[in-house]
C-alpha cells in the first residue's frame, strides 16, 4: 500500500529518536484530497494523538499512522528520503491517487462535471481570486453555476462564463448542453472588475 524507502524510515527513527518520547510515531494524512490543491501532510504522532482508526504500518524503531479516511487516497504512495543535486537531502512524498482519478466513460454527468470544474476550471479562476460551484447539472445537460470569490459580481463574468466555462465544460463532458449562471451579481462584495466598468 505505501512504501517507504530505507533512507526515510532512518532519517524519521532518528528524529523520534531524539524527542524521547515514549510510542511516538509518524502520522501520514491527505489534505484537501480529490481536489488541485490536494497534499500529503506529514506529522510527529504521540499514542495520545491518534484517533484510533488508523491504520498502522511497521517500520524500523517505529509506526506509521495512515489517517483512515487518507487510506484509499494515499494508495500507492512512496516516501523517501534523497539527495539533492546540491547534496542537500530532502524528504519527498509521491502520491498518485491524492488529487482523485479522472472519472471514467462509466461515470455520471454530474461526476465528470464536478472533475472538469475543480480540476481544470476553478484553478484558472484562482489568479483572479475566483471560483464557481456547480449547483446542479439537469437530466438534459444544463449545467448551472455559482460563482464566488473575486467572479462574484465581477463585469467580466458573463464573457468568463461563455467563452471559458461553457467552452471548456461542452468540449471536455460529452452530454453537456449548455452552462448557465445562477448567481445574484448584485451581491457581490469584492469582484475582479466591478459591474459597468468592464470593456
Amino acid at each position: 500500500m505505501i512504501q517507504i524507502s530505507d533512507t526515510a524510515q532512518s532519517h524519521f527513527r532518528k528524529l523520534i529518536e531524539r524527542e524521547a518520547i515514549p510510542g511516538m510515531g509518524v502520522r501520514l494524512s491527505a489534505v484537501e484530497p480529490g481536489t488541485p490543491r490536494a497534499d500529503a501532510r506529514l506529522e510527529f504522532a504521540e499514542p495520545a494523538d491518534l484517533q484510533g482508526d488508523e491504520w498502522a504500518v511497521d517500520c524500523d524503531g517505529f509506526t506509521l499512522y495512515v489517517a483512515a479516511a487518507s487510506v484509499a487516497w494515499l494508495d500507492g504512495a512512496e516516501i523517501d528520503y534523497v539527495t539533492q543535486a546540491a547534496g542537500t537531502r530532502q524528504l519527498t512524498i509521491k502520491a498518485p491517487k491524492i488529487k482523485g482519478e479522472v472519472p471514467g466513460e462509466a461515470a455520471s454527468l454530474v461526476e465528470r462535471v464536478h472533475w472538469v470544474v475543480e480540476n481544470e476550471v476553478n484553478p484558472q479562476l484562482a489568479s483572479h481570486g475566483g471560483h464557481v460551484a456547480v449547483q446542479e447539472v439537469s437530466a438534459d445537460g444544463v449545467v448551472l453555476l455559482r460563482f464566488g470569490g473575486g467572479c462574484h459580481g465581477c463585469g467580466m463574468a458573463d464573457v468568463t462564463l461563455k467563452q471559458g466555462i461553457e467552452k471548456t465544460l461542452l468540449a471536455r463532458v460529452p452530454g453537456v448542453t449548455a452552462v448557465r449562471d445562477a448567481t445574484d451579481h448584485d451581491s457581490g462584495h469584492a469582484p475582479y472588475i466591478p459591474r459597468g466598468k468592464a470593456g
